[in-house]
């Protein structure tokens, strides 16, 4: 079964153009492997069907890999660490927080950081508007977190000058962009980028943000 997992993600892998060495695949399958058995007790994802974590998990979190710039960043209601422990696999040079109020989640966070030996990663159990930090991050990351406008506003303290909203949603989200451009005159939406998840049919797309330069 290992093989064949390792066959799909690997697949999936190549299917993104992505260059990831032999022993991130391990990890990637290692932290797969977690989830599947701690989300038996602790209800980490809706997702049953290990294969299925595969592609609408791990690939699905990998597709955001291209649009990271920056070395310090954040995963807002992380969860059971999507996207942020598969990004911080990926970019073991590069620093993660990933922030959840759910301690069961949190739990799980700290199991994977230990057994998979992440020193990248800094996990917070907090909700983002009471997160208090001694650094502001490049990137604030999310996966079906919050509306965009509500993502911004509860989380804006935390982005660094220059840096970047990177908000990943399902369908086009037409009408939280117009209630973020209604709302926040302090934010410009810089591209929304249509992903595409291998072996999976479900729309999906990137929505980038950064705060607008003051005159």
């Amino acid at each position: 079964m290992e093989t064949s997992y390792r066959s799909i993600l690997e697949d999936g892998i190549n299917e993104l153009s992505l260059t990831v060495p032999s022993a991130k695949i391990s990890l990637l399958l290692a932290y797969h492997q977690l989830l599947v058995k701690w989300n038996k007790a602790y209800n980490l994802t809706a997702v049953r069907n290990s294969r299925e974590m595969i592609s609408r998990h791990l690939l699905d979190s990998l597709t955001v890999a291209p649009y990271l710039h920056g070395n310090r960043f954040i995963d807002i209601g992380a969860g059971a660490g999507l996207p942020g422990i598969v990004l911080a696999i990926l970019f073991p040079e590069r620093q993660f927080d990933l922030l959840d109020s759910n301690g069961k989640k949190t739990r799980f966070l700290f199991q994977v950081k230990t057994e998979l030996g992440l020193g990248n990663i800094t996990i917070h159990h907090s909700r983002v508007e009471q997160l208090s930090v001694e650094h502001t991050y490049e990137g604030i990351l999310s996966r079906a977190f919050a509306s965009l406008a509500d993502m911004v506003n509860c989380s804006g303290q935390l982005l660094a000058d220059g840096g970047q909203f990177l908000a990943m949603k399902g369908i086009y989200p037409e009408s939280e962009l117009k209630e973020l451009s209604e709302l926040e005159k302090n934010y410009t939406v810089d591209a929304c980028h249509s992903l595409q998840v291998p072996s999976d049919l479900s729309e999906r797309h990137l929505v980038v943000i950064s705060r607008s330069k003051q005159p």
